[in-house]
């Protein structure tokens, strides 16, 4: 349940997009075009798959407080967190450069239309934010964390598709002029955000703790005598 509760809060209530606006620049500027959109939403996911697993293994063994400790006891108290920004962004760079190399050798059209945008997946800050989220929630296992990885990226992949399907339509409607372009995709982007939101009590129907048995006894008890006590008065009114 740990798992499917991660992946489901990933990817409609805690969005990179929706929830917290990371990766706002890719996302508005490649959203033109379905295709084009379907292309780096599965490069996002496919480096955040790589990515956040790799980070939280360095995070857990090598930069927070004491996790050099498997080194020997003399390293039980290096603290290197300070190089976590530098690590997680060397990571992701080499992962982007590998998801290019592959782009280009398989699908050539794709990496011309994805242009810039492509080696910029690198300091994509949604990218960036996968891993330090997945530090600052302190996520236990590695297999939570490759879930915690795909499940982000597919909420950025859901994101960034609605939105260019929906700007692919948009062309044949009449908006007014003020609002063409950016103007509306914002307004749009917003409306989804609240709809995506509004997944927020999807996950919480079982948060209220159970009663204990006695406590519900006695509520049971508490109700029967009140009862009985209403119909005591009736019965009195109607005497008198």
């Amino acid at each position: 349940m740990e798992h499917i509760e991660l992946f489901f809060k990933s990817i409609f209530i805690d969005n990179m997009v929706f929830a917290v606006f990371l990766g706002m620049c890719s996302y508005l500027a490649v959203s033109k075009k379905v295709a084009t959109a379907v292309g780096l939403g599965a490069a996002v996911i496919f480096v955040l798959a790589i990515t956040v697993p790799l980070n939280w293994l360095l995070d857990q063994y090598l930069l927070q407080p004491g996790a050099l400790s498997w080194l020997g006891a003399e390293y039980a108290d290096y603290d290197l967190s300070f190089l976590s920004f530098i690590m997680f962004i060397a990571t992701i760079a080499t992962m982007v450069q590998l998801v290019e190399i592959v782009v280009e050798k398989f699908s050539p059209s794709l990496y011309n239309s994805l242009g810039i945008f492509l080696p910029l997946i690198a300091v994509n800050c949604a990218i960036l934010g996968g891993s330090l989220f997945m530090q600052s929630r302190e996520i236990e296992t590695l297999g939570l964390a490759f879930n915690y990885g795909i499940a982000s990226g597919i909420g950025w992949f859901l994101a960034i598709l609605a939105i260019a399907a929906i700007r692919e339509k948009i062309r044949y409607s009449n908006v007014p002029a003020p609002l063409r372009g950016l103007g509306i995709t914002f307004i749009i982007t917003g409306l989804m955000g609240i709809g995506f939101l509004s997944f927020g009590g999807m996950l919480t129907g079982g948060d209220e703790e159970e009663k204990p048995a006695t406590e519900t006894v006695i509520e049971v008890e508490k109700t029967e005598i009140e009862k009985e006590a209403k119909k005591l008065a009736d019965n009195t009114k109607i005497i008198e």
